[in-house]
């Protein structure tokens, strides 16, 4: 597995979707998936999204088809498959009412009982190092019922909401505070959710957006002022993590000027990389 011409990697990157869902969009996660970088342990509770993801992923994803939480049994708000809202939380109908749409989105066909499982109990479930989670709410939960399986995490892709849809729902502060608490620094937003607020409906489009904060896509990473805590193969895996998922030219010459200093790869390895970054991407 050599990666940028520089360096290689020793074992593969092992990643975690939560909520794995395909939905809206491709994960930034499927270039190291398809050069062969790393495995996938995907994981959604809803039945009718595995065939999907057998299909797409084939034998590089390992999937759980159970609910992660915190162990207990919790109730299962079901909502349409394509609009992404089936949660474990209520969906807040004086918030889904203040947006255009999303009392539909968030119509609820049906309520079940599941048994959850916390990240940390599912044992054939390797230590991770990129995470993504969009689960509707549970992020934060899942997060602290998490922390062996995600010791070793590198970075992470989680759902964060400015108004929050659901009761109960933790918001982008709260997991901001508690992101920050456990070594991780917010590192770029993939998108910016906005939405009309209701009944003003801009373009006959329901879907074009006034100027309210819905929700983001967030990446934290590891703090880059504490590189000294990661061993090479961390580093390494975090710099392919960085240019192949992130786009972040910056970051992985900031981690590969780390490799040099340690001379676990060799002098002007980072200007090597910047100068042919761009036929990696």
């Amino acid at each position: 597995m050599n990666i940028f011409d520089i360096f290689s990697l020793d074992k593969k990157i092992e990643i975690l979707d939560i909520g794995a869902a395909i939905i809206y969009e491709l994960p930034i996660y499927d270039k190291l998936i398809d050069l062969g970088f790393a495995n996938l342990n995907g994981f959604d509770g809803d039945e009718r999204q595995i065939k999907e993801l057998k299909e797409k992923y084939k034998d590089n994803i390992k999937i759980y088809n159970q609910y992660i939480f915190d162990g207990t049994d919790q109730k299962l708000y079901v909502a349409n498959k394509d609009s992404g809202m089936t949660s474990l939380f209520k969906p807040n109908k004086d918030v889904l009412n203040f947006f255009n749409g999303f009392v539909n989105f968030g119509e609820i066909e049906k309520i079940e009982t599941v048994k959850t499982s916390k990240l940390d109990d599912i044992n054939d479930l390797p230590l991770i190092e990129f995470a993504k989670l969009d689960v509707q709410g549970a992020e934060l939960t899942i997060l602290k019922n998490g922390t062996n399986k995600l010791e070793n995490c590198l970075a992470m892709q989680l759902e964060v909401s400015y108004i929050c849809l659901y009761e109960n729902q933790p918001s982008f502060g709260d997991i901001d505070l508690w992101m920050r608490s456990q070594g991780f620094l917010p590192h770029r937003f993939l998108e910016i959710k906005r939405w009309s607020i209701k009944p003003t409906i801009f373009n006959n489009d329901i879907r074009s957006p006034g100027n309210q904060l819905l929700e983001s896509d967030i990446i934290y990473i590891r703090d880059p002022f504490k590189l000294n805590l990661l061993d090479d193969e961390q580093l390494k895996k975090f710099a392919t993590i960085a240019h192949y998922s992130f786009k972040s030219i910056d970051l992985c010459c900031f981690i590969l000027i780390e490799l040099e200093k340690r001379k676990v790869i060799e002098k002007d390895s980072s200007n090597k990389y910047l100068m042919n970054s761009k036929k990696f991407i």
